[in-house]
């Protein structure tokens, strides 16, 4: 497919039990400002709260700038200097979910490497009732342990993959990249999971993809992704369900696997991740 030094990942505080959809009034964790420019400190309180000079117990560093317009709060990808909420409410989802990380893709053309999107991962809070066997591991054996991230794909809790082009993109030229990453992983695909190929496929084909274009990729449980794809701000729609677990771990496993795509996002919600269950 079409690598970024972004961190931000919240702490919260209670985990809800979980359930197959997303947690009514869940807990979630803002951005308080610090003395130190361009730095955050991620801490949960119930409600928004910008105030300077105070740490949280466990601070999650990130090298990026905050901003606020209206209500929102938003975090600065550093390196294509796209800007994510903090917390967002989409299609499908009952509750709002919580920004993890944040990265970016680049590809490399010849010897140049030109950033394509950037990108950030979102979850309800109540993905951490799935993560209880690590919490207390070291740095190193968090980083080691391929698992977890398939834990996080295999929990009930809804997750969400923002995508946002930096660049204009023809939906072909998008979707024949996704699909070489995708392929390779689905070795022998049924005709369920060819059904939802073509599915997804149909979405991009003939669309021409702006610079600025969201594309959100959304996992309400692990047999299912929702695709919305928008070009004047959030979706509010859904634009296609894909209904195949094959896909829609392959397509998961194209960001948070072993080799993922954009590295810079998964180093930065394992970072973040290790800050929370520590």
């Amino acid at each position: 497919m079409f690598e970024a030094q972004a961190i931000c990942s919240p702490k919260w505080l209670q985990s809800p039990i979980p359930t197959r959809n997303c947690i009514p009034k869940p807990r979630i964790g803002f951005l308080t400002g610090i003395s130190k420019p361009n730095v955050l400190i991620c801490q949960t309180p119930i409600h928004f709260s910008l105030q300077k000079n105070i740490k949280s117990r466990t601070p999650f560093a990130v090298n990026a700038s905050s901003t606020s317009v209206g209500r929102a709060e938003y975090i600065e990808e550093p390196a294509t200097k796209e800007k994510f909420q903090t917390s967002l409410s989409l299609p499908g989802c009952s509750s709002s979910l919580t920004l993890l990380g944040t990265g970016y893709r680049e590809k490399v053309f010849a010897i140049i490497g030109v950033k394509v999107y950037a990108a950030g991962l979102y979850a309800n809070q109540s993905i951490l009732n799935s993560l209880n066997a690590w919490k207390g591991r070291s740095t190193a054996e968090i980083q080691e342990d391929s698992s977890l991230f398939s834990s996080i794909f295999l929990s009930p809790s809804v997750k969400s993959l923002q995508i946002v082009l930096v660049r204009d993109v023809d939906g072909k030229t998008f979707w024949d990249a996704l699909n070489d990453a995708i392929s390779p992983r689905i070795k022998s695909p049924t005709p369920v999971d060819e059904s939802a190929l073509s599915t997804f496929r149909s979405i991009f084909q003939g669309q021409p993809l702006k610079k600025g274009t969201f594309i959100f990729l959304t996992w309400p449980d692990p047999s299912k992704m929702l695709v919305c794809i928008s070009s004047d701000g959030l979706p509010s729609g859904v634009d296609a369900e894909i209904e195949s677990e094959n896909v829609a771990f392959a397509l998961f496993d194209v960001f948070f696997g072993d080799t993922p795509v954009s590295p810079s996002l998964k180093d930065s919600v394992l970072n973040g991740l290790e800050s929370i269950l520590k």
